[in-house]
C-alpha cells in the first residue's frame, strides 16, 4: 500500500474557494522554494519497525506453523514495499519511508503528493511488479534442496502482490483503476470502490481473514469520510488512462502467473490441479 501526509479533496468533495489565490496562479503537488511544508516524514523507529515485524511474523506463525510462509510473507511484504519507496524517490517524492503495521501489514508513505494521476498510478503498480522478485530465492531454494514448502513460500508472495490489486481501498488496485473510473465520472469511481471494498471486505470474513477483512473495512469507512480515493495532481489524459489500464493488467498477469508457477509443482503437475488450488482458496467451488 501507498499513503501521503497531505490532504487533499477528493473529486466529490465541494469546490475548493478561489479567493486569495493570485489570478492564473496553478497549484502542484510540491512545495514551491522558499515557502515552509508539512513536517518531513519521520519513519518508524527502529525499535517499533523490529517490534511490529516480530507481531506480525508471530501472528502469522501461529495461523501457519510455518516459519517458512512467516518469514516469505515479512521478506515479501517489505520488497513489495520497498518498490513503492523506489517509484516514490523516483518521481519525486522521497525520502519514502516504509511502515509495518503491527498484525495488518506494511505501508511506504512519501514526504508529498505526487505532481500527476498518472505518476500515482505507477507508484501504486510499483509496488506488485517489484513485489515479485521477493519468490525469486524460494524457486532458487526449491530447484537447490527440494522441498515443496519452498514453493509455498513463492505463493505467499505471489498472493500477497495480487490480493493488493485488488481495486478495493486502501489497496494499490483502487489507486491504480481510480483515476481511469474518475475519467467516466467521479461518482463511477466512488460507487465502484465502495462495491470492490465491501466484496473483498466480504471475501475475507468467509475466508477466516478476519483481522484482514476489518482492516479493510475500517479503511474503506476512513476514505468514505476524507474522500481523497486517488492521487491529486494533473489529471490522466486519454492515453494514460489506456496506459495505466495495460500496466495493470500487466501487473496481474505477471502474479498470476508466479502464482500458477509455484501452484503446479505443488499439485498434480497440472494447471487444472493448481486453479482447483487457487479456487478453494478464493471460496470458489466449496
Amino acid at each position: 500500500m501507498t499513503d501521503n501526509n497531505t490532504r487533499r479533496p477528493g473529486p466529490w468533495d465541494p469546490k475548493p474557494e478561489p479567493a486569495g489565490a493570485a489570478p492564473g496562479a496553478t497549484t502542484t503537488a510540491r512545495t514551491p522554494a522558499g515557502v515552509a511544508g508539512p513536517p518531513a516524514v519521520q519513519g518508524q523507529s527502529l525499535v517499533w519497525a523490529l517490534i511490529s515485524t516480530a507481531l506480525l511474523a508471530g501472528l502469522l506463525w501461529y495461523f501457519t506453523r510455518s516459519w517458512v510462509v512467516a518469514v516469505a510473507a515479512i521478506w515479501g511484504l517489505l520488497v513489495h514495499e520497498y518498490g513503492h519507496v523506489l517509484a516514490m524517490n523516483r518521481y519525486g517524492m522521497g525520502p519514502a519511508k516504509i511502515y509495518i503495521i503491527p498484525f495488518l501489514g506494511g505501508m511506504a508513505r512519501g514526504q508529498r503528493m505526487p505532481e500527476s494521476e498518472w505518476e500515482g498510478v505507477k507508484v501504486s503498480l510499483a509496488g506488485p511488479l517489484f513485489g515479485l522478485l521477493a519468490a525469486i530465492p524460494f524457486f532458487i531454494l526449491f530447484l537447490v534442496l527440494g522441498g515443496k514448502v519452498w514453493l509455498l513460500g513463492a505463493v505467499v508472495i505471489a498472493a500477497i502482490n495480487l490480493i493488493n490489486l485488488a481495486p478495493a481501498p486502501p489497496l494499490d488496485g483502487s489507486r491504480a483503476l481510480g483515476p481511469v473510473l474518475a475519467r467516466i465520472h467521479p461518482m463511477v469511481e466512488k460507487g465502484a470502490m465502495i462495491a470492490m471494498g465491501a466484496l473483498v471486505v466480504l471475501w475475507g470474513i468467509s475466508n477466516g481473514s478476519y483481522i484482514f477483512a476489518a482492516f479493510l473495512a475500517l479503511a474503506l469507512f476512513g476514505h468514505l469520510r476524507r474522500g481523497a480515493w486517488r492521487p491529486e495532481g494533473r489529471p490522466l489524459s486519454g492515453a494514460e488512462a489506456g496506459y495505466s489500464v495495460g500496466l495493470f493488467v500487466l501487473a496481474a498477469v505477471a502474479c498470476a502467473g508466479v502464482t500458477m508457477a509455484a501452484l503446479i509443482p505443488l499439485t498434480d503437475g497440472t494447471v487444472t490441479g493448481a486453479l482447483t488450488i487457487a479456487g478453494n482458496y478464493l471460496g470458489f467451488g466449496r
